[in-house]
């Protein structure tokens, strides 16, 4: 990915992209006072006016502010994030005059790994004030990058030509396709993705109660929790599932069950997966279970020795969720009243 800038030198050069996000605080509005858009919208312009940054998309919201931003490889990105996020906090404070926190914590930054996963944002940092209500369409929002980089809002000192130039080369074509990039309307659990892998939805844990984990996910884990009603167990449960249909393909398989030592052999996988992916502890998955964690991590080390169990530890993730999806599906199907008619 090389947003276009300036001149030859640059447009050569090798950029990251990362998303920085600030949250407010609970009970907070980041701009109760709406000339703090403006400021901030400057703020962040003025924060990529280095030739080591650039800035591709930013949406605030009354509760959050995002940025695209395209740094050089081997600059730090928390450079950038240090000049917009103390400045806001303290215009913020000073505008509400309360001096409880302002964010609900640090900045969070995360690398956008592939052209395909930058679309994604950007489509789904445009929807974003859709699915909070603040607006119908997308391009009816005005405190963001969008409206000006299909060309409906003078840019005043946002530069719209990088991530313009991330899709034609002319204007036109460019923002014709940014504008069928953004038709589609993403789905809730798509939005329950993204807001998970960014912090801004929290998972009910660790076995369905009132914690809750305030960590980012990574996409894998985040897609597993959004298919499982945003619960740490119904995830457990989804991956148990898989599991046993996996192990035992010709008869059910209770993971539970005492003595048998193909349950324990699916309980370490579920545990491995579960490691793996970042979703939750070993800990946590041997109070699912009810067994004691230190059985747990024994036989998960079993599994990662055996051949035919790190085959399966390398499964996608949404592989895994359609096939348990369907395997339910077709179970449900064969249970409602007359189905064997």
């Amino acid at each position: 990915m090389s947003p276009d800038v300036d001149d030859d030198a640059d447009t050569a050069a090798r950029w990251e992209i990362w998303h920085l996000s600030w949250q407010a605080a609970a009970g907070r509005e980041l701009f109760s006072d709406v000339q703090l858009y403006g400021k901030v919208r400057g703020r962040l312009i003025d924060a990529h006016r280095s030739r080591a940054a650039v800035m591709l998309d930013f949406l605030l919201l009354p509760t959050e502010i995002h940025v695209l931003t395209g740094v050089r490889a081997g600059q730090r990105v928390g450079d950038v994030a240090r000049l917009v996020g103390h400045v806001v906090s303290r215009w913020v404070t000073a505008s509400d005059q309360l001096r409880s926190p302002v964010f609900a914590g640090p900045c969070r930054w995360h690398r956008v790994a592939s052209p395909a996963e930058l679309c994604e944002e950007i489509r789904l940092l445009a929807w974003r004030p859709v699915c909070q209500g603040l607006c119908r369409w997308p391009v009816h929002y005005a405190n963001g990058g969008l409206r000006a980089a299909v060309g409906l809002k003078p840019a005043r000192g946002f530069d719209t030509r990088p991530v313009l130039s991330l899709f034609a080369e002319s204007t036109p074509d460019a923002r014709a396709a940014l504008r069928r990039l953004i038709s589609l309307r993403p789905s809730e659990q798509e939005s329950l993705v993204w807001e998970l892998r960014h912090g801004l939805a929290y998972a009910q844990g660790p076995l369905g109660g009132a914690m809750h984990m305030g960590r980012p996910l990574r996409g894998p884990a985040a897609l597993l929790l959004a298919a499982s009603g945003n619960h740490v167990d119904g995830a457990l449960r989804l991956l148990a599932d898989w599991v046993a249909s996996r192990l035992a393909k010709q008869s059910p398989l209770n993971l539970r069950a005492p003595a048998n030592d193909q349950a324990a052999r699916g309980r370490a996988l579920v545990a491995c997966l579960a490691t793996e992916l970042e979703l939750c502890s070993a800990a946590t998955v041997a109070r699912f279970f009810g067994k004691a964690k230190a059985t747990i991590s024994e036989q998960m080390a079993r599994c990662r020795a055996r051949h035919e169990d790190r085959r399966l530890l390398k499964t996608p993730v949404r592989q895994i969720v359609q096939e348990t999806l369907g395997v339910r599906a077709r179970s449900a199907a064969r249970q409602r009243p007359g189905a064997g008619d």
